[in-house]
C-alpha cells in the first residue's frame, strides 16, 4: 500500500512538471522566433542600406560625373536608377529578395520589375505631366503596351492627372484658363489624352519619387531621407516581431485547457487503474465507483485549470521559472488542504506546520529536479519528466529514513540553520574586511608601479611584482641588474 502511494505520488508529481514543462516550452518557442527574426531584421537592415549606398554611387559614378544626358536630361538617368534602388531596398528591408533591375541599354524599356517592363518618363516641359513625352514613345513603339508593359511617371505628375480626371467638366470650367497649378487647359490636354483611347489610364503608373527628387542637386538628399525612412521602417518591424512575441489571451486559454484535459485525465485514468489493481474489472464498477472517479477526475481538471493559468501567468508576467511556477501552485493547492483539515480538527498546529514545511520541501525538490533533467535532457517536456523521477526517488529514499524523527530533526534542523546563518554571516564580514583591506594595499603598489617618475615606477613595480609573488631572486631590482641581465 505504501509503495503505492509513493508510485502514485511520484506520477502526480510527473505529470504536474510535464505540464510546467510544455508551458515553458510554449513560451520557449516564442522567444526563440523572436530572436531569429530580430536577427534575419539586423541582414534585412544591412542589405537595404548597402543598396541605397550603391544607388547612390552608381548615380554618381554613372550619370553625375559623366554628366550623361546633359544638363536638361540626366535626371531621367538618375530617375531610372533611383526608381530600381528605392524599390530592391523597400522590399530588402522586409526581408523579400530584389525585383527591380536597371535596363540601361537606350531601349524602348528603362527598367523590369517582376519581368514587367517599364518606360519611365519625367518631363516637366510646357507642363504637359509627362503626357506628351508618352505620347511620343507610343508613336515610336505601337507595340510597347501589348504584353502588359507600363509607363511610369513621376508621383507628383501622377497625382496632378488622376486629380483632373476626378473633376467633372461643369467644375472645370471654373477654373483658370492658364498660368496656374491647374488650370482648364490642363484638364483638357489630360481628359483628351486619355480618351483617344490608345493609352489607358491603367497603363501609366507612379514613381516613388516626384519631379524634384531625383535632380542632380537634390538626388543625395532624396537618398538620405529614403535611409532614414528605412530604418523607421526597421523599427516598426522589430515593434511588430516583439508585439507577436507577447504572451496572449489565446495562448492561455490554450494553456489552461490543455493543462486541466491532461491532469484531469490522468487523474480518470489512474482512479480507474487503481480500482483493477484492488481486483475490479471495468465491467463490475458500480455506480458509486464511477461517481467516486468522477469527482476525483472533476477536482484534478479544475486544478489542472487553475495550475495551466497559473503557470502560463507567473512566467509570462513575472520573473518567474515554469518549474518554480508549478512548484508554487503545488504548494499552494497542498497547504490550502492543510489548512481545511486544521479547521476541522483533523490535525493539530504542529501537524500542519510540518505538513506544510514538508510539503514546500517536496515541491522544491520536484523543482530543482527537473531544472537539472532539463538542462541534462535538453528534450521539452521529456528531460523535466525524467529529471523529476530521479530526484523524487532519491529524495523519497531520504525522507523515509527519517520519518519518524521528523519533529525533532525540523526541530533541530531549525537551531542548526540559525546558528550556521549566525556563524557564516560573522565569517563573510571578516572576509569582506579582508578583501578590502588587501584591495587597498594591492591599489597603492599599482598606483606606484604606473608612476609618472621611472624611478618610482620601477621601485613600485618591484613591490608589486613581490606582492603578487613573485620570487624576489627573479627580480631585476637595481641599474647593475639589469645592466647585467641585458649586455652580459
Amino acid at each position: 500500500m505504501i509503495q503505492t502511494r509513493k508510485r502514485e505520488r511520484l506520477e502526480k508529481s510527473n505529470q504536474e512538471q510535464a505540464i510546467a514543462s510544455w508551458i515553458n516550452y510554449l513560451n520557449s518557442v516564442r522567444l526563440e522566433t523572436l530572436s531569429r527574426t530580430l536577427n534575419a531584421q539586423d541582414t534585412n537592415l544591412e542589405k537595404a542600406m548597402s543598396t541605397i549606398d550603391d544607388t547612390f554611387n552608381t548615380i554618381k559614378d554613372e550619370i553625375i560625373i559623366r554628366n550623361r544626358g546633359g544638363e536638361k536630361g540626366m535626371h531621367g538617368f538618375i530617375a531610372e536608377i533611383a526608381e530600381c534602388g528605392i524599390g530592391n531596398a523597400r522590399r530588402e528591408i522586409a526581408g523579400k529578395a530584389p525585383n527591380y533591375i536597371w535596363v540601361n541599354d537606350n531601349g524602348p524599356a528603362d527598367l523590369i520589375r517582376d519581368g514587367i517592363e517599364i518606360q519611365q518618363k519625367f518631363v516637366n516641359a510646357g507642363n504637359h505631366l509627362s503626357l506628351q513625352a508618352i505620347k511620343q514613345h507610343f508613336e515610336a513603339y505601337p507595340w510597347f503596351l501589348s504584353t502588359g508593359r507600363k509607363y511610369q511617371i513621376p508621383q507628383d505628375h501622377y497625382e496632378k492627372i488622376m486629380y483632373l480626371l476626378s473633376i467633372p467638366e461643369e467644375q472645370a470650367y471654373k477654373m483658370p484658363t492658364s498660368n496656374s497649378e491647374f488650370s482648364l487647359k490642363q484638364w483638357k490636354e489630360v481628359h483628351s489624352f486619355f480618351e483617344q483611347g490608345d493609352i489607358r489610364v491603367s497603363d501609366i503608373e507612379p514613381s516613388q519619387l516626384s519631379y524634384k527628387a531625383v535632380q542632380k542637386g537634390v538626388i543625395s538628399d532624396t537618398l538620405k531621407a529614403e535611409k532614414t525612412s528605412l530604418k523607421e521602417t526597421d523599427k516598426a518591424l522589430r515593434k511588430q516581431a516583439y508585439a507577436k512575441s507577447k504572451p496572449t489571451i489565446a495562448e492561455g486559454i490554450k494553456a489552461t485547457s490543455t493543462a486541466a484535459a491532461f491532469e484531469g485525465g490522468f487523474t480518470f485514468c489512474a482512479a480507474i487503474i487503481r480500482k483493477i489493481r484492488d481486483g475490479k474489472q471495468i465491467k463490475d464498477f458500480s455506480t458509486d465507483d464511477w461517481s467516486e472517479i468522477l469527482k476525483e477526475s472533476g477536482v484534478s481538471f479544475a486544478k489542472g485549470g487553475v495550475r495551466g493559468a497559473s503557470i502560463y501567468a507567473l512566467t509570462n508576467y513575472t520573473a518567474t521559472p515554469a518549474a518554480v511556477a508549478n512548484s508554487l501552485v503545488t504548494a499552494s493547492f497542498g497547504i490550502a488542504q492543510q489548512a481545511h483539515l486544521l479547521r476541522i480538527g483533523s490535525i493539530s498546529e504542529a501537524e500542519f506546520l510540518v505538513n506544510s514545511e514538508v510539503l514546500c520541501v517536496d515541491v522544491s525538490v520536484s523543482a530543482l529536479s527537473s531544472f537539472i533533467g532539463q538542462a541534462v535532457i535538453p528534450i521539452p517536456v521529456l528531460g523535466a519528466v525524467i529529471g523529476n523521477t530521479i530526484g523524487t526517488l532519491m529524495y523519497q529514499v531520504a525522507k523515509d529514513s527519517l520519518k519518524k524523527k521528523e519533529r525533532q530533526l525540523l526541530e533541530r534542523y531549525l537551531r542548526e540553520i540559525e546558528q550556521s546563518e549566525k556563524q557564516l554571516d560573522k565569517q563573510y564580514r571578516e572576509y569582506v574586511n579582508r578583501i578590502n583591506s588587501e584591495l587597498k594595499q594591492y591599489f597603492m603598489l599599482l598606483e606606484s608601479a604606473f608612476a609618472f617618475d621611472i624611478k618610482d615606477a620601477f621601485s613600485g613595480s618591484v613591490k608589486l611584482a613581490q606582492y603578487v609573488g613573485v620570487p624576489l631572486e627573479d627580480l631585476l631590482k637595481s641599474e647593475e641588474e639589469i645592466d647585467d641581465f641585458f649586455l652580459n
